[in-house]
């Protein structure tokens, strides 16, 4: 039997179960649609969306859905469903939409992706049987709108992508160092002062000295009103929002408004200009208490949501320790330390949210000193905080930045990227994530509720940016916390349904990431022919590719079928591609590098008795490997690793060139790579066989070269900028699994 290249009929995220039937329903101007409840909110919401794709306008009856061509929405026969879930089924006569509640428009939802992607008169729909589910019931995506503000009709546009991939919570984080995003009307000045930053820093702050800013004010704030408005848009497709007000640190825009609220009240505090921790955190006092039960009154009032974020990470102690108020309170109340003050400092809030009805969540520094008896903890910090609280018996929403849900991570290397904070977070990572760590029991395991991709904004001004750091991770973050595990993939996700997701994408003008052609990719390779066979990331995009040395352009080769060419012998030819959609996004060019050459003969003469390799380190600032030797040099010796981190104590910024030999015990292809922060060629008898170049973020890079048995000499160029410094060598010898090159044969 040939195996189902579509088992998900192209649905995201992954249903639990899809039969396919035969037929198709057709849906048109004839087609009756009946409803228990036509003014259910996800009957309103299909309405609509068939207005617009198909100029459907006849108005939803009740009934029992038995007529012919009929789509029937209905709760009969759920009761058996898990919460959320639905039952969607599509025969030539009707369709038949089952849930409760959300259930039923997550049931719509997966109908909807069902439609072509063009608008018709007509729209012919599979036949099918779909019986879904989540796997959790806390699917979450933040946007931080304090260090770039977004207006409301992009906050609805954001909500709509969270919606149409069964993404239950908007997490709004409206708070921060940068900018306070919320009216409160008992305090004028939040939205006065707090809201508006003289300048702002350019680029990444890290990459100058000195900062340079734009000399341009900044600010913006929701009114109560729209952020009313906000919550019923979200309601009416089944989002929860969870507000967040920070506290006790990132509070240092409150406090350009209202310093009182300071250890050191007579200071002048000004709203943020820049991005990372600062020591201006809220003072532990009545008058700080009483300031943030009024404005969480007024926010509780505003947010019908079970939960409130009340932040609690990143809070220095430098001024708590500073402070006699502080410390006599430390003394008073019997506490350990600062970490018990803030610990304090969060079950004191905690009391007072829980008084109104309402659980508080807090990011995990609130289990420093000691956790909040009834809060919830947003571990983003690796997992280690979710696993303590969940041993502890206390719920978890996992979104560890190290595990791919940091979504102002890059997506690729960092100078082929948008600027940003940096980190490595391709779309495999995000989507290969799994909520529940093998370190809990299963009964601790039911403590994780959840899981949350996180958007914070320092780099990121721009709607149209917004929505490429996040498309398309949030389609795989969505398979996580929807799917069940058997049921995902990541190459029939990205491979075979995400291609039409895209179309959608690209059509209903979301800007996204447009990734290179399926099969194209960078490398380095020796074969006397090669055969471009490549497959539309994007459906209907055009792949344009050239073998000429030049990057490929609209007016180059259209990719249509496989095709074979030679390379003579020694020579190479260049494969590059590129992808352009129908509006014209463009994807990054891809380049292979083939070379037709006779397996490299080893060096003669020499015997490979002194072990290790020699090493010249540089220092200075460099953008490629090509520049290392430009400067002076710093030192030089011999080492039996690759390992830079003893140069990272002598030098911030370097470059360090590796000579040797490495020893080769049979005949054969093999593979290299090196994985770096920043960049790394590979050479071999002075023949280029990786290229890893440039300043990036950690990432691996490979090729191949076929060698003969012996000796044969070893180049390895490397350059590093900023805090961490990592370099790897890996090798494949035939018939073996990859792994770091061995020691053992290195020689000089």
């Amino acid at each position: 039997m040939a195996q189902d290249t579509n088992p998900y009929m192209g649905i995201i995220p992954a249903p639990v179960s899809v039969k396919k039937a035969v037929g198709e329903f057709i849906l048109s101007q004839q087609t009756v649609i009946q409803a228990d409840t036509p003014d259910n909110r996800a009957v309103v919401f299909f309405k609509s969306f068939l207005a617009n794709k198909l100029a459907y306008n006849k108005p939803v009856t009740t009934g029992n859905g038995s007529s012919v061509n009929t789509i029937y929405l209905t709760s009969a026969g759920t009761d058996n469903l898990p919460a959320e879930g639905y039952r969607l089924t599509i025969t030539p006569q009707r369709i038949t939409i089952a849930g409760k509640g959300a259930g039923l428009f997550y049931g719509i939802q997966s109908l909807i992706q069902l439609f072509p992607v063009e608008r018709a008169g007509v729209a012919k729909l599979p036949a099918v049987e779909i019986e879904d589910y989540p796997r959790f019931g806390y699917r979450g995506s933040m946007l931080d709108v304090c260090r770039h503000f977004f207006s409301v009709e992009f906050v609805k546009k954001y909500i709509d992508i969270l919606a149409a991939y069964k993404i239950n919570t908007f997490h709004w984080h409206l708070t921060d160092d940068q900018g306070w995003r919320i009216e409160i009307k008992k305090y004028p000045k939040l939205t006065q002062i707090a809201s508006q930053r003289a300048q702002t820093v350019v680029g990444n702050y890290h990459d100058r000295t000195p900062q340079q800013y734009d000399n341009t004010p900044y600010g913006g704030f929701y009114t109560q009103e729209q952020i009313k408005d906000v919550i019923k848009y979200a309601a009416d497709r089944y989002i929860t929002i969870v507000p967040e007000i920070e506290m006790p640190g990132h509070a240092q825009a409150a406090l350009a408004a209202y310093p009182e609220l300071s250890c050191e009240p007579d200071r002048t505090y000004k709203v943020a200009e820049t991005w990372g921790v600062f020591n201006d955190v809220y003072c532990p006092s009545e008058k700080t208490f009483a300031f943030l039960q009024e404005v969480l009154s007024e926010v509780i009032d505003l947010f019908p949501s079970k939960y409130i974020h009340i932040g609690g990470d990143e809070v220095p102690k430098e001024a708590w320790k500073k402070s006699a108020f502080c410390q006599k309170l430390i003394k008073s109340l019997k506490l350990k330390d600062e970490h018990g003050l803030q610990s304090y400092f969060i079950q004191r809030m905690e009391k007072f949210v829980n008084s109104k009805g309402r659980s508080i969540i807090g990011w995990d520094e609130i289990l420093e000193g000691g956790l909040a008896p009834n809060a919830t903890v947003m571990s983003w910090r690796g997992e280690a905080g979710g696993i303590s609280a969940a041993q502890q018996n206390h719920d978890v929403i996992m979104t560890p930045g190290s595990n791919g849900l940091y979504l102002d991570h890059a997506q690729g290397k960092l100078y082929q990227e948008p600027v940003g904070i940096g980190g490595y977070s391709p779309l495999e990572k995000t989507y290969s994530y799994n909520p529940t760590p093998g370190a809990l029991t299963p009964e601790q395991q039911k403590y994780i509720k959840g899981v949350q991709a996180n958007l914070w904004t320092e780099y990121i001004a721009t709607e149209g940016k917004v929505e490429y750091m996040v498309l398309p991770r949030i389609l795989a973050l969505a398979e996580v916390a929807w799917s069940p595990l058997a049921n995902k993939n990541f190459k029939d996700f990205s491979e075979v349904r995400l291609p039409q997701h895209f179309a959608w994408l690209d059509r209903n003008n979301y800007n996204y990431r447009v990734p290179p052609a399926i099969g194209a990719k960078d490398t380095i390779i020796f074969a006397p022919q090669f055969t471009v066979d490549l497959k539309s990331p994007v459906a209907g995009a055009k792949i344009y590719y050239t073998i000429d040395d030049y990057s490929p352009r609209e007016t180059d080769l259209i990719y249509d079928l496989p095709a074979t060419y030679n390379v003579p012998a020694d020579q190479y030819r260049m494969l590059q591609t590129m992808v352009v959609t129908p509006s014209g996004k463009r994807s990054l060019v891809t380049k292979a590098v083939i070379y037709n050459r006779t397996p490299l003969a080893p060096v003669a003469n020499f015997q490979g008795t002194i072990p290790g390799v020699k090493y010249q380190v540089y220092s200075g600032t460099f953008g490629n490997t090509s520049r290392i030797e430009s400067v002076s040099l710093l030192d030089s010796g011999v080492t039996k690793t690759f390992s830079p981190l003893a140069f990272k104590k002598v030098t911030k910024n370097f470059g360090v060139v590796y000579n040797g030999y490495i020893r080769i015990d049979t005949d054969g292809v093999y593979g290299f790579s090196t994985q770096s922060t920043d960049g790394s060629v590979l050479l071999i008898d002075d023949q280029p066989v990786v290229d890893n170049d440039g300043r990036h973020n950690l990432y691996e890079q490979g090729g191949a070269v076929p060698l003969q048995k012996g000796f044969h000499k070893l180049t390895l160029r490397y350059f590093n900028i900023g805090s961490s410094s990592i370099l790897k060598v890996f090798m494949t010898i035939p018939g073996k699994p990859k792994g770091e090159v061995s020691p053992e044969s290195l020689f000089n």
